[in-house]
C-alpha cells in the first residue's frame, strides 16, 4: 500500500490566511509531490454541525465556499479527492464503534476539546457530538487506511490511543498515522489580526483568501502589532508581534528584493525594528505588499470557478462517492476484525 493522506476542514466560513499557511499550502505541495499514492481532503460538514446543529444552512451554504477555497489554493481533482463527510455514512458507523475505545474522562481532558468548549462557553451544556469530535477525526482517518494526517499535536494521542487499542483487541487491522506538521513553526498557529492567540471567524480577526484587496489592506494596516512601540524611536519586540509573525510565515528574502530593498532579509527588518528606528506603518505596508502578492492568483482563480458553483458541486459528488467505495473497504476489515460481520 503506497503512502495516503486524508487532511479536512470544518465548513462554518470561508478559508483564512491561517488554514492556507497551516495547511492548505503544505496540502498542494504534498499533491504535486508525488509521493502519495492517494489523498483525501474532507469538508467535514458533519463535525461542523456539532456546534451549529441549530444553523444548518450556515453550513450548507460553506461546503461550495470551503470547495472553492481548496480548488483555488491547487487541490487538484485529479491528483486528490474531495470529499463531504456526510455522504460518507460509514464515518459515522465506524465512529459508533470507536467510542467503546475511550472514556469520558479521556474526552474532556483532550486540550483541543477543553479550549474550545471555553471559547464556545458550553461549560456543562456540551453536546455530545462536540466532545466526541476527536473519536470522529479517528475514525475519518483510519477509515481511508492513511498513514500521513496533518494534525495538531493535541490530537495524535487520542488518535494513537483508539487505533492501537483496535489492533490489541482484534489484531493488526488499522493503520496508525503518522503526523505532518510545517517546517515554519509559525504556521502552526497564525494569531488574529487583533493579537488574540487564535484566528476565528467568530471574532473577525481574520484575512479570508477570498478577501479583495482593499480589505486585505485595510486589515493589514489596522492589525495589532507592539503596544510599547509607541513611537519611531522606541525599541520594539517581534517576537508576539503579529505583523512580524505573519511576515515569519509568508516572506522570502525575494520579497525583500522587490518591495523593501533596505533590507536583505527579515532577520535584518527584525533587528532594526527592535533597536528602534522603524515604524509600524512601514513594516505593515511591506506585509501588505506581502500578502497582496500571494493572495492575489488564489483570489482570481476563485473568482473564475464561483461562475460555475454546479461544477465545484459535481466535483464534490463523485469524491465523496470515490471516498465511500474506500471506507466501505475499511468497514467491512473493521466488522470482520470485530467478528460482527455476521452475513458475509
Amino acid at each position: 500500500m503506497g503512502n495516503i493522506i486524508l487532511t479536512g476542514d470544518r465548513p462554518t466560513g470561508r478559508l483564512h490566511v491561517g488554514h492556507f499557511v497551516g495547511s492548505l499550502r503544505n496540502r498542494v505541495t504534498l499533491q504535486n509531490s508525488g509521493k502519495f499514492e492517494k489523498l483525501f481532503f474532507m469538508i467535514a460538514d458533519a463535525q461542523a454541525l456539532t456546534d451549529n446543529f441549530d444553523h444548518p444552512q450556515k453550513v450548507r451554504d460553506n461546503i461550495l465556499e470551503v470547495a472553492l477555497d481548496y480548488l483555488s489554493c491547487g487541490i487538484d481533482p485529479a491528483k486528490s479527492t474531495i470529499l463531504v463527510q456526510s455522504h460518507v455514512s460509514e464515518l459515522t458507523e465506524l465512529t459508533f464503534y470507536y467510542m467503546n475505545l475511550v472514556t469520558l474522562a479521556r474526552l474532556e481532558r483532550n486540550p483541543t476539546v477543553k479550549a474550545e468548549i471555553q471559547l464556545r462557553g458550553f461549560n456543562h451544556s456540551i453536546p455530545m457530538g462536540f466532545l466526541t469530535y476527536p473519536v470522529s477525526q479517528t475514525a475519518d482517518i483510519t477509515a481511508f487506511m492513511a498513514d500521513t494526517v496533518p494534525v495538531g499535536e493535541d490530537q495524535l494521542p487520542m488518535l494513537e490511543q483508539i487505533v492501537r487499542r483496535f489492533n490489541e483487541l482484534y489484531g493488526e487491522t488499522l493503520v496508525e498515522p503518522t503526523a505532518l506538521l510545517p517546517d515554519n513553526e509559525a504556521c502552526l498557529r497564525l494569531p488574529g489580526t487583533d493579537g488574540k492567540a487564535k484566528m476565528s471567524k467568530s471574532l473577525g480577526n481574520c484575512i479570508y483568501l477570498a478577501d479583495d484587496p482593499d480589505d486585505v489592506r485595510t486589515k493589514v494596516m489596522g492589525m495589532y502589532t507592539d503596544p510599547n512601540h509607541l513611537q519611531v524611536s522606541d525599541p520594539g519586540n517581534t517576537k508576539d508581534n503579529p505583523v512580524f509573525l505573519y511576515l515569519d510565515a509568508f516572506c522570502t528574502d525575494e520579497h525583500f528584493a522587490r518591495y523593501l530593498p533596505d533590507y536583505a532579509n527579515l532577520d535584518e527588518l527584525k533587528a532594526h525594528y527592535e533597536r528602534g528606528g522603524l515604524g509600524d506603518v512601514k513594516v505593515k505596508k511591506f506585509l501588505n505588499n506581502v500578502l497582496q502578492e500571494t493572495l492575489e492568483p488564489i483570489r482570481t482563480r476563485r473568482q473564475e470557478l464561483a461562475k460555475d458553483p454546479a461544477a465545484v458541486m459535481e466535483i464534490l459528488r463523485k469524491g465523496s462517492y470515490a471516498a465511500q467505495a474506500e471506507a466501505a473497504k475499511t468497514l467491512d476489515k473493521v466488522k470482520h476484525a470485530m467478528k460482527i460481520d455476521y452475513f458475509a
